[in-house]
């Protein structure tokens, strides 16, 4: 699909919903034993994936005109399914879902998925599932296909290598079937949707700084959860506003959590005009809810700017995007610390510098980030997506703000997490 330069972008709209609150909250209703009602689910992809693995696990779905009902079989009490459970593309839901099947004693479970999930590591969490008590098999040790086995889980105190949301959720939603209280350790902070929901839901969860823990549970209960726009979504959004001249954007109820609003704290250093009401961080205590606030978004000059590695858990999927700007910014944008992005649905490090430089763009891969030189735009090109939905997105995005267009090969992967990308950017235009 072609996206040729633009005029001024100018409109309002509604991202779509949270990618990672309608998976965790797929995954805590099946948990719960009383009915959950979920406004705004996320109907993509992946997140579907996540509702056809949970009514494999015993939990009836019901969906409706704008939320889900989700009959949970119980903290204790999933189903074990005659078959494999095909995660899909999913990485958020091959890497929490293990969490809550490690503390189902007696019963194994398979999870398998497509060949971007074959090449995504999952050893991060077998090791602290196997301490804890549960049995983790996995091909070659360490990739999908593998098997859960549940057991009797103990409590640990977990010090993750790397700071990691999902690693950290699979640690926790683990530590509601574990004797005792369980902490995990991040090194930097990452999101924090998973504590809220389980606070939210009836569990102890506390936070000291980067140490959080999570008592035994008997049971988790929600009458109603609401997913926010998608922070992750809109910033695709947010970055066409911002690179192409002349363009103001209102973004309606977006997801302001702090320990996911890194990229927005990054445009704003780089010079960007992005108006919000963002959560100021806290660090003390775990909120039952998340805030949200509407994003106004001008187009104006930027700077080159050094993302440093406690930065990046809290903007780890909008890094691509920090690249694209740097090419349209004054001097050199460096992203560090960034290792974790050569195991996503692709490795965005070698797909973003490989990206750009096929657009016109000046940039250099390191181990673990990389560096884009400023040339004051892009002359375009064509990108491959490869599969990856935000590489697809960021193509779009780039042939808006180029000089001669962007041809996007394997546009359809948007679809994973914003099926209606193409539409909502076509009416901004």
């Amino acid at each position: 699909m072609r996206f040729d330069p633009a005029a001024a972008l100018r409109g309002e709209l509604t991202p779509p919903p949270d990618k990672s609150i309608s998976h965790r909250a797929a995954i805590v209703g099946a948990m719960g034993d009383e009915p959950t009602v979920v406004h705004n689910y996320l109907d993509a992809a992946d997140t579907n994936s996540t509702l056809n693995a949970v009514r494999a696990l015993g939990a009836l779905v019901e969906e409706r005109p704008d939320e889900l009902v989700i009959r949970g079989s119980g903290l204790r009490e999933a189903h074990e399914p005659d078959g494999v459970i095909d995660v899909g593309n999913a990485g958020t839901l091959m890497r929490l879902l293990p969490g809550w099947l490690a503390g189902q004693e007696g019963r194994s479970f398979t999870l398998d998925g497509d060949a971007s999930i074959r090449r995504r590591p999952v050893d991060r969490i077998a090791v602290p599932l196997e301490r804890m008590g549960a049995g983790i098999e996995a091909r070659d040790g360490r990739f999908a296909p593998f098997t859960v086995h549940g057991g009797h889980l103990r409590a640990v105190h977990y010090e993750l290598p790397v700071a990691s949301a999902q690693v950290k959720s699979c640690v926790l939603l683990a530590g509601l079937a574990a004797d005792g209280a369980t902490t995990v350790t991040e090194p930097a902070y990452s999101r924090d949707h998973t504590e809220r929901l389980l606070a939210a839901g009836g569990a102890t969860v506390n936070r000291a700084g980067r140490h959080i823990t999570v008592l035994n549970a008997d049971e988790l209960g929600f009458d109603r959860i609401d997913v926010p726009a998608d922070l992750s979504s809109a910033a695709f959004l947010v970055a066409a506003g911002v690179l192409v001249p002349g363009s103001r954007l209102l973004l309606r109820d977006v997801n302001v959590n702090w320990t996911r609003a890194g990229f927005l704290r990054i445009l704003e250093r780089m010079g960007a005009i992005v108006l919000g009401d963002l959560e100021e961080p806290n660090d003390e205590q775990v909120l039952p809810t998340e805030p949200v606030s509407d994003l106004d978004v001008t187009a104006g000059p930027l700077l080159g700017t050094t993302v440093e590695p406690d930065e990046v858990p809290l903007a780890i999927d909008e890094l691509p995007l920090i690249g694209l700007l740097g090419c349209f910014a004054e001097g050199e944008t460096v992203v560090r610390g960034a290792a974790e992005l050569r195991v996503k649905e692709s490795d965005r490090i070698a797909a973003v510098v490989e990206g750009l430089r096929a657009l016109g763009g000046e940039a250099e891969a390191t181990e673990d980030g990389f560096v884009v030189t400023g040339t004051g735009g892009l002359r375009g090109g064509t990108i491959d997506a490869g599969g990856d939905h935000r590489m697809a997105m960021l193509g779009a995005v780039a042939g808006l703000a180029s000089q001669e267009g962007v041809e996007v090969s394997g546009m359809d992967a948007a679809a994973v997490s914003y099926p209606g990308f193409v539409a909502d950017l076509q009416s901004l235009m």
